[in-house]
């Protein structure tokens, strides 16, 4: 069973910054992509950052390129998301997903909240 716990969430001024983790656990977590999703309120979850299994390709949605940084370290079981100069429109809540054997994300985290203040 695949459990993703997320954490790192919090209340930052806009231009700040703040890391999030994900610690993973239920299978071998080096052998599939990671993402970061996030739902700001009345909003759709949208995809934000994602990261292959090895860790050398990236993608970012163009809002956040330049400013998050995702990695992960998969001898911890562990993917982060560095973000920064963050902006009051970042606020929202975070997951970490990752994907089935159909490259869906179909596995997801309890959310952490971040809210940027202005």
């Amino acid at each position: 069973q695949v459990q993703l716990v997320e954490s790192g969430g919090g209340l930052v001024q806009a231009g700040g910054s703040v890391r999030l983790s994900c610690a993973a656990s239920g299978r071998t977590f080096s052998a599939y992509a990671m993402g970061w999703f996030r739902q700001a309120p009345g909003k759709e979850r949208a995809l934000i950052a994602e990261i292959n299994a090895s860790g050398d390709i990236t993608y970012y949605t163009d809002s956040v390129k330049g400013r998050f940084t995702i990695s992960r370290d998969n001898a911890k079981n562990t993917v982060y998301l560095q973000m920064a100069s963050l902006k009051p429109e970042d606020t929202a809540v975070y997951y970490c997903a990752t994907i089935n054997s159909r490259n869906e994300y179909a596995y997801w985290g309890q959310g952490t909240q971040v809210t940027v203040s202005a």
